[in-house]
């Protein structure tokens, strides 16, 4: 498992009755690009839950660069790499977007980011942030406080935080939900031009941003994957067809 971002053995979750996640088996290596996808209540969210430690495996492992994390808290997967988003944005919405992104940086270093201080100060976690910011091309907006953000915005914001800790690994849940078709296409450009070390793990709805912006795919249904390989594979799949996409 050591050349491997991510393995995942025989995961399963239950809630009571209900096998939310059932067997999951997946390899993900470094610096790939995989969606996974799959209809409403296919179990996507909980296997992210799962695999960031915000929730326990009711069975089954979990590698992280070649590290077993099958019981270790979400803090210890982070600093192994491990960087998340999720579907409704987790944003300090009264503080500026530099200080948003201050506040991401320092949760990495041994500095301490105080409002009481001029941002200044901190030169080093400033380059860090303004360098976040830039990937996500919201520079100009490093000033302007969160809740005066468009939705689109505050999303790009939301990913620009993830990268400041410096991920080898970043999962994205839906990162275009809720967006117009013109901020979805400005969101698949700034994710196509993602550093290519970054091993990136992506839930999302679109289909078509999906397969664009992934080589491989899985496709959970039911908590199972139902299909898993080459995007082209994945897409010509009878039973992906019949399930997912309505063909």
């Amino acid at each position: 498992m050591t050349n491997h971002a991510l393995h995942l053995d025989d995961v399963c979750r239950a809630f009571g009755g209900l096998q939310a996640v059932d067997g999951v088996t997946l390899t993900v290596r470094p610096g790939e690009r995989r969606a996974l996808i799959g209809p409403n209540g296919a179990g996507k969210t909980t296997l992210f839950n799962l695999i960031a430690g915000a929730m326990p495996l009711s069975s089954g492992r979990i590698a992280l660069f070649g590290r077993d994390v099958t019981h270790a808290p979400a803090h210890r997967r982070a600093a192994l790499g491990l960087a998340r988003t999720f579907q409704i944005t987790n944003l300090f919405p009264d503080l500026s977007v530099l200080e948003n992104c201050l506040l991401a940086v320092q949760a990495h270093t041994r500095e301490r980011f105080s409002m009481f201080r001029p941002v200044a100060s901190y030169p080093a976690l400033l380059e860090r942030a303004r360098a976040a910011l830039q990937r996500l091309e919201l520079e100009n907006l490093a000033g302007a406080v969160v809740r005066n953000l468009s939705h689109g915005e505050q999303r790009q914001l939301e990913i620009a935080l993830a990268l400041a800790g410096l991920p080898r690994m970043l999962l994205l849940d839906e990162p275009t939900a809720g967006l117009s078709p013109a901020e979805s296409r400005l969101m698949a450009g700034l994710l196509r031009r993602l550093d290519p070390e970054i091993t990136v793990l992506m839930i999302e709805h679109d289909m078509d941003i999906a397969l664009e912006l992934s080589e491989m795919v899985t496709v959970l249904h039911y908590g199972r994957v139902i299909a898993d390989g080459p995007r082209e594979q994945v897409k010509a799949d009878p039973q992906v067809r019949e399930i997912y996409l309505g063909a």
